[in-house]
């Protein structure tokens, strides 16, 4: 038996989901938060088991970086999940009120997608954070992890499900699928799913795409780079680069190129070199860039190239222009950055650079809705439509439109007998 059958069950619980207060889902969210607790040694045991699992199946050690839930991921959880329960009620919003004309008016209210399907990457705290936020949102969840995360996945789930349960929220509103086969299932739902958010490769993002009716939203490759500009600060350089490339390698928001301006290429160039050395990061970059530092030669269409490891292409340009051209052409619209002192280069760079995040002097791992105050991320987009960047509460959610009459009809106005009289109420 598949899951289009509770799919469809799902479809009818939606709005009742939607209409529990906020009061009630942040119970749920205290009640997940205490159930975790309760559970760890059950939690870690089954992540225990997947890590043994990914060893045995030789997975890339940036894999098993994801798929590791220890004692700092739950920390990160629970931190998440409180962060998640402080912030106002995302429905409910009187986004516009507008008098039409006397006794009629106008409002526009958010309020939850409905069925939202998650596929996700080999990450057990992103089932955490997924199924927290479409529970703080109103919204149902279809949840489809890694592979490689199966026992963690399928523990997390049980308990995050029977604790929202308990907590008074309907039953039935977060469901898991484990198989493979069910992805393709789940993409059929027309109708009943309301929107999908795949994470994973630019292959995979494709094919979901090209296989579903249903709205996609999300991002596939994540080529972040950051620009070195002429007047960049030397005490933020070093510190800066390895952040965004260390600090989490198998992230999507690790830088993967730099592009360092020709002029102070003589200065940059040494002080990087010395610090990837003694980083153990491996360096791509031209035959201009291996004449100045031990490298792996590159050709220019390489640059749309997503390591996730400690790996970084180089290239030498002439300013920001170039630099600005250089990344909307091989970047993925993911997150950018410049070093520099000069303001105009960043106010350039930052308006012209075509990412969901573009930066100023910092590290490119701030791209994360958690450390945007936002609770959790469902994913990222580097979509323009509906939402953009990381992806927290306002990305998940929509608007309806309410008019409140007094037996007005439009025959009046299209005859004349009556006129709008447009007055904003707000």
């Amino acid at each position: 038996m598949g899951i289009k059958e509770d799919v469809m069950k799902m479809k009818l619980l939606a709005p009742k989901l939607a209409a529990t207060t906020n009061e009630e889902r942040n119970a749920a969210l205290d009640a997940i938060a205490a159930t975790l607790k309760a559970n760890t040694e059950r939690i870690f045991a089954a992540n225990h088991t997947d890590m043994e699992n990914a060893d045995a199946n030789g997975v890339t050690s940036a894999v098993k970086k994801r798929l590791k839930f220890d004692e700092g991921k739950l920390n990160a959880c629970l931190e998440g999940l409180a962060q998640l329960k402080g912030l106002e009620d995302p429905l409910g919003k009187t986004l516009l009120k507008r008098e039409l004309d006397e006794g009629l008016v106008l409002q526009k209210i958010t309020c939850p997608i409905g069925v939202i399907g998650v596929i996700f990457e080999a990450r057990p705290d992103a089932l955490v954070q997924i199924a927290s936020l479409c529970i703080k949102s109103g919204n149902c969840a279809i949840l489809k992890g890694g592979k490689e995360t199966a026992e963690s996945n399928r523990v997390l789930f049980t308990i995050i499900r029977d604790a929202v349960t308990q907590a008074g929220l309907p039953e039935g509103i977060l469901l898991q699928a484990e198989a493979h086969s069910e992805i393709d299932e789940l993409l059929s739902c027309e109708g009943y799913v309301d929107l999908i958010i795949p994470r994973g490769s630019n292959a995979f993002v494709s094919y979901i795409m090209e296989h579903t009716r249903i709205p996609v939203m999300g991002h596939a490759d994540g080529v972040c780079h950051i620009y070195v500009d002429k007047a960049y600060d030397e005490k933020k350089l070093v510190p800066i680069v390895l952040d965004a490339k260390l600090q989490y390698t198998a992230a999507c928001n690790a830088v993967e190129t730099l592009l360092v301006d020709r002029s102070v290429a003589d200065k940059v160039i040494p002080a990087l070199e010395k610090a990837f050395a003694e980083s153990g990061i491996k360096v791509r970059g031209t035959a201009e860039v291996t004449k100045l530092l031990k490298a792996e030669e590159m050709d220019e269409d390489e640059f749309h190239k997503e390591y996730l490891e400690p790996v970084v292409s180089v290239k030498l340009v002439s300013g920001v222009e170039e630099a600005v051209d250089h990344i909307n052409r091989f970047g993925s619209h993911h997150t950018d950055s410049i070093l520099t002192e000069d303001e105009e280069a960043a106010g350039y760079f930052q308006n012209m650079v075509d990412s969901a995040g573009v930066y100023w002097n910092c590290s490119t791992r701030f791209s994360d809705g958690f450390r945007y105050g936002f609770g959790a991320e469902v994913g990222i987009s580097t979509s323009k439509l509906h939402a953009r960047g990381p992806v927290g509460l306002d990305g998940l959610v929509t608007y309806k439109y309410k008019l409140f009459g007094h037996g007005q009809i439009v025959g009046d106005y299209a005859e004349g007998k009556k006129s709008f009289k447009y007055r904003d109420l707000m």
